[in-house]
């Protein structure tokens, strides 16, 4: 099991570019809290913003800050979550929404809603019915689990993970995956590697924290659905003592030590959860980049 924290800098050099790539081009996500407007102001230019879907507040909520990170000048991926759709026609009504707004990437989750809204319980059900309409999407992501899902099995997220990648096939849409929230870097490995010997040959876009209070970190991620991804911490006593540190969560603590397999397991991007806790997490982007470029 690797240790929590462990800075591997035994990596070549085209790794460590690698890794930089990534951290340049990562995707920010974003909540739709009070604290947004403050976070889309602390966003690099023309930044990929991933824009979550409250099971309190509902697509709507998605809907108005998606339009606030566009005005801003940045490129929003909207996420729908299954059961908060109500309806075939409330489908029809978000790719209209879609193609009509000209946004042509999407994010599919299934969502946390206890009980569903309308006929979805799961995101494949929901994209066949959206795959049906004039949806202008060209790219959409799905969801993925390393550490297993609270409500699912493994089995079943295997199932529904290659599923997805055929739908996605199948309607001519370039897909990804991102992968929950996961600090054992050795079980994201192991899995990643069992998907790929299975035939699993999405991108997959690694999901990391940004640089957020550590704090905040636990107590989010709880309250996001993540909780399960945190079942590492619990197995793990350093993992805990250096996250209850004061300060803030380090992205690399995860990052550094994967960064000589990234490229070979087919991780194309980053996807980042900075709980709105953007200024942080865009410091720690520019100085990766910047001892890139010294290096």
């Amino acid at each position: 099991m690797a240790v929590f924290g462990k800075k591997e800098a035994a990596v070549s050099t085209e790794a460590m570019a690698y890794r930089r790539d990534l951290v340049e081009n990562m995707v920010f996500e974003l909540i739709p809290l009070k604290s947004a407007p403050d976070a889309i102001s602390a966003l690099p230019p023309n930044s990929l913003v991933s824009v979550t879907a409250s099971p309190v507040k509902g697509l709507d909520a998605t809907k108005e800050l998606t339009n606030d990170v566009r005005e801003a000048g940045h490129r929003p991926v909207p996420h729908i979550a299954a059961r908060l759709v109500e309806s075939k026609q409330h489908t029809a009504e978000l790719a209209s929404w879609m193609k009509t707004e000209g946004l042509d990437t999407l994010f599919c989750v299934a969502g946390d809603a206890e009980e569903p809204a309308g006929p979805y319980k799961g995101a494949h059900s929901f994209l066949s019915d959206l795959f049906e309409e004039d949806h202008g999407l060209t790219k959409v992501g799905v969801t993925s689990y390393p550490d297993g899902h609270a409500l699912i099995s493994n089995e079943i997220c295997h199932e529904q993970l290659h599923a997805k990648q055929a739908l996605l096939k199948a309607a001519g849409v370039d897909g990804w995956a991102s992968t929950q929230m996961c600090f054992d870097t050795d079980l994201i490995t192991s899995w990643l590697r069992a998907e790929r010997d299975a035939g699993f040959t999405l991108p997959v876009h690694l999901g990391i924290p940004g640089v957020v209070d550590k704090a905040k970190l636990m107590t989010m991620g709880v309250r996001l659905g993540v909780g399960a991804s945190l079942r590492f911490l619990k197995k793990n006593r350093a993992a805990v003592t250096k996250l209850m540190a004061p300060g803030a969560y380090d992205p690399d603590d995860i990052l550094l030590p994967m960064t000589g397999d990234l490229e070979g397991l087919g991780i194309g991007g980053l996807h980042v959860f900075t709980f709105n806790q953007v200024e942080n997490t865009e410091s720690w982007r520019q100085q990766v980049i910047n001892e890139a470029s010294i290096s």
